[in-house]
């Protein structure tokens, strides 16, 4: 499968790009992401590459990030690129971002001879075949029963146009429900959709039992 084209410039993911590495935040394809810049050298980061391709790439820091004396702990090599959508500069030299998710990508080697971290990647295309696409088709109705079988009716979940395409759809609940960074980085490492949307349902399914025993309805974050 090509890698994808870069929706403003129609350029593929370069073999290096800039790294934002965050603890509890994952980006997945096609999905946006709001972001407070405020580090001195991620604002630094953000004046490079909105000159230049406007590609980040997000990745999830690994637990135990903040014991570390090292200023550029150890990351999970499996991220998201996105591209700056929108910028907005504040007067304090901070910056307010939107990202949309882009291609995933593994990191080979870092390269930390800037100011901020940068990667030599590989693309990770998402894969869907034939018979993954039917697979995704079921899924989704699976997806959309747990969905309507939660009791948190008046959240976020029930503003997500469930006819936007399937992937997305997928990709978008994957960001933003409730699970913890390291379920979403086991979704984000899933070959495509139909083994995410899969992995998504199981999820749903598990929270679903516990919410049934604790009452607390699934909610988005």
């Amino acid at each position: 499968m090509l890698p994808r084209r870069h929706p403003l410039t129609n350029a593929t993911l370069p073999s290096q790009i800039p790294i934002f590495p965050l603890p509890n935040a994952v980006l997945f394809p096609n999905v946006f992401m709001p972001l407070h810049i405020f580090e001195p050298r991620y604002c630094q980061m953000v004046r490079d590459v909105i000159s230049n391709d406007r590609i980040i790439g997000m990745v999830l820091l690994k637990a135990g990030w903040n014991l570390h004396a090292d200023p550029n702990p150890p990351v999970y090599t499996v991220g998201c690129a996105g591209i700056i959508t929108h910028v907005e500069s504040l007067d304090d030299a901070h910056y307010n971002i939107v990202l949309r998710g882009f291609e995933r990508f593994r990191v080979a080697q870092e390269d930390q001879t800037r100011v901020y971290r940068r990667a030599d990647v590989d693309i990770l295309p998402e894969q869907v075949s034939a018979d993954g696409k039917l697979q995704l088709d079921r899924d989704k109705q699976k997806l959309e029963q747990l969905l309507d079988q939660s009791q948190s009716r008046t959240g976020p979940e029930a503003k997500i146009p469930r006819d936007m395409p399937t992937e997305d759809l997928v990709n978008t609940l994957a960001q933003y429900l409730e699970f913890e960074p390291l379920e979403k980085q086991a979704l984000l490492e899933r070959i495509g959709p139909p083994e995410r949307c899969k992995a998504l349902v199981d999820l749903l399914e598990m929270r679903q039992l516990m919410n049934n025993k604790t009452t607390t309805p699934l909610g988005i974050q």
